[in-house]
């Protein structure tokens, strides 16, 4: 009886449990991604560090940060082209062992050009990591669960960042290079978690029936579902029904990249798609998240005039206000939907920015009445915080995966991550000279991007929660005009519009009036779909 639970997949896991430790895998991934994202902004004020790199200017530090950025912009761009033919899992495996060693390079980093380099392998890892996790979380995750769990991947994204914050304090009052060597090893922590996990939880059963292997991917569906579910289970066989119809309407219309380049797709909702998805991770990076997340501690020395010790306690304290307020944001995920989340964010953080340039504009170290401003606009940065925390930090990450269709997903996630990350290392390279030259007026840049985006997700961003992923595809297959989400309502009402959930119980009922016929039928269907759509995929990725 022993040797045969040990030949059980997945430990003998199913249902819950083994939604869980896929959760875990990729909250691990986004949790590295947030201690790496936050722990250069308490090295870029330790003074081995600048020592070591020779005491460079603000510029030359903005270029050692922002460089981790292009980094992960090569990796997401490297996702688009060679990830699909991997699989999730396998492409997570490969990301995991370049960022870690890039955190070995980083960590035995003696020059400027070395960090470079070494910032720049990290990023490629976490490029190609970001890219994958939430692709791989939501395609195996419930349709009633896969909000929350993103959001809650995004909580440990803040865990990791409140972590690297804490770490660099307290290694502050450590003299010597390991103040610094230490907190940029410790990623390999979440690397040794990663790959002890990662190699034996199931693959994405949509990317299994995409490629073919139909069997595989309704066993992982099985598994998955847990409480008793067999391949027979009316419920699996619906949900292999919606991914079979989903790959074959996509195979007919998925354009290549060059088809999309040029505006010759054929499927105008597909690009606009893309545009979305990847929209929401530009505007992530322009309500000005990371002017503070890498450099925080700067910021509040440089623009409120606090100690370095003090900035350094502040913004540790500041972040595990961000963690704790990121929890509201899991209960409102499916209840506001993700429209109103990024439409209350960027209001609350335009009105943050307003006063902390407002308050900045009046401040000064010298006397009691600047002092008293500058605490005022420290005040403001931690509630953009929590506006931030509760509203943006994981929508941008789920939205594309859920607004594109099953044959995009991936290049569809890949690009919006890449445009994440562009638009990052453009806002972490300006910020230490932005800072320097325009003082209080610099933080008028992102209220301005914050009120400017209210209207535009208002008018332009349909509603993803409480649906399947192949709702979507069908709400653009039926609205090929779908451009002002206004004048449709089952393109901005938070719940699951009516007419999807009666398909769903009509294709229920038929298959269990039918199931063998249904079962062979698709079985035969499966194949030759995943095959045709796995050889027109390596085509257009080879074009």
């Amino acid at each position: 009886m022993g040797a045969s639970s040990q030949k059980k997949p997945y430990f003998g896991m199913t249902g819950t449990m083994l939604n869980v430790w896929v959760a875990v895998a990729c909250t691990t991934a986004m949790t590295l991604f947030g201690y790496d994202q936050g722990v250069f902004g308490g090295i870029i004020v330790t003074d081995s560090f600048l020592q070591t790199m020779g005491n460079p200017d603000s510029g030359l530090q903005g270029t050692i940060v922002s460089l981790y950025d292009i980094g992960c912009f090569a990796g997401a761009m490297i996702t688009i082209v060679f990830a699909e033919r991997f699989g999730r899992k396998k492409w997570l495996i490969f990301g995991v062992i370049i960022m870690s060693i890039g955190a070995i390079l980083q960590t035995s980093a003696f020059t400027v050009a070395h960090m470079i380099v070494a910032r720049v392998v990290t990023g490629i890892g976490n490029g190609m990591n970001t890219s994958t996790a939430p692709v791989w979380q939501s395609e195996t995750a419930k349709a009633s669960w896969r909000g929350g769990l993103i959001v809650f991947s995004m909580i440990m994204n803040i865990a990791g960042f409140s972590l690297s914050n804490w770490m660099t304090y307290g290694l502050s009052f450590v003299s010597g290079s390991i103040s610094w060597r230490f907190p940029i090893a410790f990623q390999l922590v979440f690397s040794v978690i990663l790959l002890a996990t990662v190699p034996w939880l199931p693959e994405s059963p949509r990317w299994l029936i995409a490629h073919g292997r139909e069997i595989e991917g309704t066993e992982v569906l099985v598994a998955l579902e847990g409480e008793g579910a067999t391949i027979d289970s009316p419920h699996i066989l619906n949900q292999k029904l919606e991914i079979l119809e989903a790959v074959k309407i996509e195979r007919e219309q998925s354009p290549s990249w060059g088809a999309i380049l040029k505006g010759k797709t054929g499927n105008t909702g597909m690009v606009k798609r893309l545009l979305l998805g990847s929209g929401t991770q530009w505007m992530q990076q322009l309500v000005g998240i990371n002017v503070t997340s890498y450099y925080l501690p700067l910021v509040l020395q440089n623009s409120v005039g606090l100690s370095n010790t003090m900035s350094r306690l502040l913004a540790a304290c500041n972040s595990v206000s961000y963690l704790i307020f990121s929890f509201v944001g899991l209960w409102l995920i499916e209840r506001a939907g993700r429209r109103k989340m990024m439409i209350w964010g960027a209001a609350g953080q335009a009105v943050c920015y307003a006063l902390i340039s407002g308050l900045l504009s009046q401040a000064d170290g010298t006397t009691t009445r600047g002092q008293s401003f500058g605490a005022g606009a420290t005040t403001f940065f931690f509630v953009y915080y929590v506006f931030f925390g509760i509203c943006w930090q994981g929508v941008p990450w789920l939205y594309p995966v859920e607004i594109n269709s099953l044959s995009m997903r991936t290049k569809g996630a890949a690009l919006a991550t890449g445009s994440n990350w562009i638009s990052n290392y453009i806002v972490v390279q300006i910020t230490p000279t932005g800072i320097q030259n325009l003082g209080w007026k610099f933080y008028l840049i992102w209220m301005a991007f914050n009120t400017a985006f209210v209207p535009l997700i208002w008018m332009f961003y349909p509603e993803t929660s409480n649906r399947h992923l192949e709702d979507i595809d069908k709400l653009y297959r039926d609205n090929q005009g779908l451009v002002f989400v206004l004048g449709c309502k089952e393109a901005y009402q938070t719940e699951r519009p009516q007419r999807f959930i009666d398909a769903e119980r009509e294709r229920e009922e038929e298959v269990k009036r039918s199931p063998a016929n249904h079962d062979v039928k698709d079985v035969k269907d499966e194949k030759s779909v995943g095959e045709v759509e796995h050889t027109e995929y390596t085509q257009t990725s080879m074009k």
